[in-house]
């Protein structure tokens, strides 16, 4: 007798359901994407027991007439697409039809529906896929699911949920992210009575407010970036002063659907190597508005992974809209002894530029009015380069540009020219604690500003080499003495294959024999460092890098800059600090070290006075 036989249909029903409803949140996610499907405007979730005993979806949409609901529990029904052809141009949330044939199978499902133009709703309750009872109901336009008892009948399943804590916290970041990615409807989520939250209709800036709070939002930066009909980017991205220990703040979504593309995410996490210290995630909510025909969504069970079939375009114009507005609005680290007052980062150094206005003339008059002869006065408004224009140059590979407001190149020099000159000026050295902390005044500002040597001078020594990385231009000494270093036949083999990005970082290497290779030349910038250490983690770097050489450049930069500079502990004269106060004075970013450690950090004058009970 044969080992292998058929299932029973009810078997494979179960299997099925088990592959998409994983859990409550599951069930959320499934109930409110086909309540967006279905155009509805407010939508209202209520769960119990961490979803487990009970979910209610209620929504204001289109409804089901009699006829759809007859078949809308069976597998593969759906109203979203009709052939093949429709799966390279989702325009929906849902489209493969087995939501709620899945559900039904695993719980017990009531459905209260109500068509515009229908006289009366329908009250419908299924269990195993099978309606059981239908019957007319007076009910409001739009369709209410209830769920109970999920997977009541798989007790295999059952068993595996987590406490209701658990579930419910799943839950949680499912509403959260679906209301984030839809601040066009009104959502209201209910856990075991107690209102978690509720959005109305409006922008995505409110909309971050409420949900995330007002750090989130005082520590965004507005990006926007418009091509022709195939797609347009906008969303917020955070400052150098704002991130998480994990990338769970970082929101991803394209035509409104929330997803991961781990591409999309590493490049947005590159543009802030150096700005944010390491094994620390920046923070973003971007959406991607695209045209349907130009991204697969159906690669995934749960849809969150989509693949873009212009991927690099959107990498380019993503580069665009992010590098500018990210190094035009950074912030030196502000220590606080109190809880931070409203205005105390409004105050913070350096000034940032942020505007709303959409009148052109009004706003630059705006920005003049604020400057004037005293090029240090503290302007009191928030102004930021948030909606600025940018155009390419005969050097630009990428044209960026947004929609609304246009900057000229002259507003855009005054603008930067004004930075320069409030950073670290008129400042008096004061000393040098720990032989580590350059203290500095600020009395015009009312701050004292503490700079970490080891972390300026990383910055400056970085910015310079990368400078000459980049324009080819890295000074190389030859040794007097050449290193001979012994490798692996792997490792040789390894280097020989690199010569030419070896040479780019300002290493003269050949090979010496069948295991080992000769340093004729290294930068000149930094001297001679420890060669055979320094170059065995070098190339151990490159071979986890070497695919993208846009990391094993700022990789190995960040680590040279960091060999050759001045330590915590050396003692530097009078005249070192002030070349290397100067020298971070002009440097592109001195906020941050490669490292994304800060350089300097601020006391305000007022929080140092309220520990000293000068001012309550």
């Amino acid at each position: 007798m044969g080992k292998i036989k058929l299932l029973d249909e009810l078997t494979i029903q179960k299997i099925a359901a088990g592959e998409i409803i994983e859990r409550p949140a599951s069930v959320v996610k499934e109930l409110v994407e086909n309540s967006l499907d279905a155009n509805a405007l407010n939508i209202t979730v209520e769960i119990a027991d961490g979803g487990k005993s009970y979910i209610r979806v209620t929504d204001d949409g289109d409804g089901l007439l009699d006829e759809d609901l007859d078949i809308a529990f069976k597998r593969h029904s759906t109203s979203k697409i009709f052939n093949i052809d429709d799966l390279f141009n989702i325009v929906t949330f849902g489209f493969r039809g087995e939501a709620l044939a899945s559900i039904s199978t695993v719980s017990k499902v009531e459905v209260l529906t109500k068509t515009k133009d229908s006289i009366s709703g329908i009250q419908a309750f299924v269990e195993e896929g099978n309606i059981l009872v239908k019957k007319p109901i007076g009910c409001p336009k739009g369709t209410t699911i209830i769920v109970r008892n999920l997977f009541y009948n798989v007790p295999v399943r059952k068993k595996f949920l987590k406490s209701d804590k658990i579930e419910g916290s799943h839950i949680d970041d499912i509403l959260y992210k679906l209301a984030l990615g839809n601040s066009d409807k009104s959502f209201k989520y209910v856990k075991d009575n107690k209102v978690i939250f509720k959005t109305s209709k409006n922008d995505l800036g409110s909309n971050v407010y409420t949900l995330l709070g007002k750090d989130f939002y005082d520590n965004l930066i507005k990006i926007e970036y418009a091509t022709n009909n195939n797609f347009n980017i906008h969303g917020y991205i955070s400052n150098n002063t704002f991130y998480r220990g994990n990338r769970k703040h970082q929101y991803l979504y394209v035509n409104k659907r929330y997803v991961n593309n781990k591409d999309v995410s590493n490049f947005i996490e590159e543009k802030y190597k150096s700005l944010i210290p390491i094994n620390r995630f920046p923070i973003f909510i971007i959406f991607i508005d695209i045209k349907p025909s130009l991204v697969d969504v159906n690669v995934h069970p749960t849809k969150q992974e989509v693949k873009f079939i212009n991927q690099q375009e959107i990498l380019d114009a993503l580069d665009c809209a992010i590098s500018k507005v990210l190094t035009q609005n950074l912030y030196i680290q502000k220590v606080t002894f109190n809880k931070e007052k409203d205005e105390d980062k409004k105050n913070s150094l350096p000034l940032l530029f942020e505007t709303s206005l959409s009148d052109k003339k009004q706003q630059k008059s705006n920005i003049y009015n604020h400057w004037n002869d005293d090029r240090n006065e503290v302007i009191k408004e928030n102004i930021s380069f948030n909606e600025l224009e940018f155009y390419s140059n005969e050097h630009d590979e990428v044209e960026c540009k947004t929609k609304e407001i246009t900057f000229d190149n002259e507003v855009d020099s005054i603008i930067e020219n004004k930075k320069k000159d409030i950073f670290l000026e008129n400042i008096k050295v004061l000393g040098v604690l720990f032989s580590t902390y350059i203290l500095m005044e600020d009395s015009e500002a009312n701050k004292l500003l503490i700079m970490d040597q080891h972390a300026a001078h990383e910055r400056v020594m970085y910015e310079k080499y990368k400078n000459e990385y980049e324009s080819e231009s890295i000074a190389i000494q030859t040794l007097l003495t050449p290193e001979v270093l012994e490798l692996t036949s792997a490792e040789v083999e390894f280097v020989k294959d690199n010569l030419d990005i070896l040479k780019k970082l300002g290493f003269i290497v050949e090979e010496f024999g069948q295991k080992s290779i000769i340093i004729r030349g290294v930068p000149i910038l930094f001297g001679k460092p420890q060669i055979k250490n320094f170059f065995l983690e070098l190339i151990d770097s490159l071979k986890s890098n070497i695919n993208s050489s846009y990391e094993v450049k700022m990789d190995k930069i960040m680590k040279i800059a960091c060999t050759k500079a001045i330590k915590s502990g050396d003692k530097i004269t009078n005249i070192e600090i002030e070349s290397l106060i100067e020298q971070l004075r002009n440097a592109k970013n001195p906020y941050t070290c490669p490292h994304g450690r800060p350089t300097i950090i601020e006391i305000s004058k007022k929080d140092i006075e309220k520990e000293f009970k000068r001012i309550m």
